[in-house]
């Protein structure tokens, strides 16, 4: 009898705890949908941003492309004979003249080799005449004479030979130019062919790009081009294009072109890398936005464009609540994001070729909190700088 019991208790136990725990669950449960549910239906705060209207402009078509700065001339001064330096005739990054001695190689020894020979052609050309005059007597055949006459002239050009040779010792300049840093040392003891210096002719100066073949039948010489540097980043350089490849790459089905400019405070330097705008003749109709008005992103560029945002359905309170008051209700607002093309860019403007059409509105400011249909409030107060030629606060 007390087994049952206690058995029969135990089943009540597990019947109670069954329920308390299920009890448990379920509240949490309940709880956790109701907050899902809240967090959901939440309603979103707007979001504070700038705007600016997409305006129409007529700009002038300009290409873009990257170059790379060359000069006219460039070399490494080489010896072309070896021997050891006697004397050194300048200074790293001294401005020579074409001609301007720039090494002396010791030619003791040459130049009395040089001595000898043309001791050697003084007599082969005396014997030459000796032997001329004999051959009009008719003493000497012709063959005689001709031998004569080819020993005079072998130790000449043996003569001159030497004298070249005496020439190459002494290393000159090719071109007027601006020497780089010295590679030689006194008493140094040079190979023919060894680097003595570098040589660059910087006024005028090229900058080599390229461009899509699409653009040849835009290219002409005689184009305006300006140029910027990395190292001038305020400053900007004018040339114009003075050549054109006649080919195009079959690899990258690109064409060259090459500017020159006239470089006359040597800012232009070879190898520097170059930001190159090319003026064209024709002009055309755009739209413009400020350039914080783009979202930049690998897979497309877009832009936020303010709508108002579509009239809640009121219910039969608010609208006796409406009647009553006679108040219209505040306009709200919300973005549409919106992908577009890009053109070319001036200042803090930025052309939209496609995707844009003036008069819309498009958020400028705040857009990292923005998605689309999120809404926005519009606060002007501060505005970004949209100016086609912005110049900056201490200039």
């Amino acid at each position: 009898m007390s087994k049952r019991i206690v058995s029969k208790r135990m089943v009540i136990m597990l019947i109670v705890l069954v329920i308390i725990f299920g009890a448990i669950f379920g509240w949490k449960a309940f709880m956790a949908r109701m907050i899902n549910n809240y967090f959901d239906h939440m309603p979103t705060p707007a979001a504070s941003i700038s705007t600016y209207d997409a305006q129409q402009d007529n700009w002038a078509l300009t290409l873009e492309a990257v170059g790379t700065v060359n000069a006219v001339n460039g070399v490494e001064v080489t010896t072309q004979v070896g021997g050891e330096v006697q004397h050194i005739k300048f200074r790293s990054g001294d401005e020579v003249k074409k001609g301007d001695v720039l090494v002396s190689l010791e030619s003791a020894a040459a130049q009395a080799q040089l001595n000898a020979l043309e001791a050697t052609a003084r007599l082969s050309k005396q014997e030459f005449d000796r032997y001329q005059s004999l051959f009009k007597k008719g003493s000497i055949s012709k063959s005689e004479l001709d031998n004569r006459q080819a020993q005079k002239d072998q130790t000449l050009a043996q003569a001159q030979a030497q004298r070249e040779e005496i020439n190459y010792k002494t290393v000159r300049a090719p071109f007027d130019g601006v020497l780089g840093i010295r590679q030689v040392d006194l008493g140094q003891y040079l190979q023919p062919g060894s680097p003595v210096v570098s040589l660059a002719q910087l006024t005028p100066i090229y900058v080599d790009f390229a461009l899509p073949e699409q653009e040849l039948s835009k290219i002409n010489t005689g184009l305006k081009v300006r140029v910027s540097l990395d190292a001038y980043p305020d400053e900007t350089f004018e040339g114009e294009i003075t050549a054109l490849e006649p080919g195009v790459d079959e690899a990258t089905r690109n064409f060259t072109a090459q500017a020159t400019f006239d470089n006359g405070e040597l800012k232009l330097r070879p190898g520097m890398f170059a930001h190159v705008a090319i003026q064209l003749p024709q002009a055309e109709d755009v739209v413009v936005v400020p350039r914080t008005a783009i979202s930049y992103a690998p897979y497309g560029n877009a832009v936020y464009v303010v709508q108002e945002a579509p009239a809640p359905k009121d219910t039969g309170a608010d609208n006796e609540a409406a009647r009553e008051n006679d108040a219209q209700p505040e306009k709200q607002w919300i973005v549409k994001k919106r992908f577009v093309k890009l053109g070319n860019r001036r200042g803090d403007l930025v052309a939209v070729t496609e995707g844009l059409k003036p008069g819309e509105t498009v958020a400028t400011g705040g857009l990292l909190k923005l998605r689309n249909d999120a809404p926005v409030k519009i606060e002007n107060d501060v505005k970004p700088s949209a100016d086609a030629t912005p110049t900056p606060a201490n200039s």
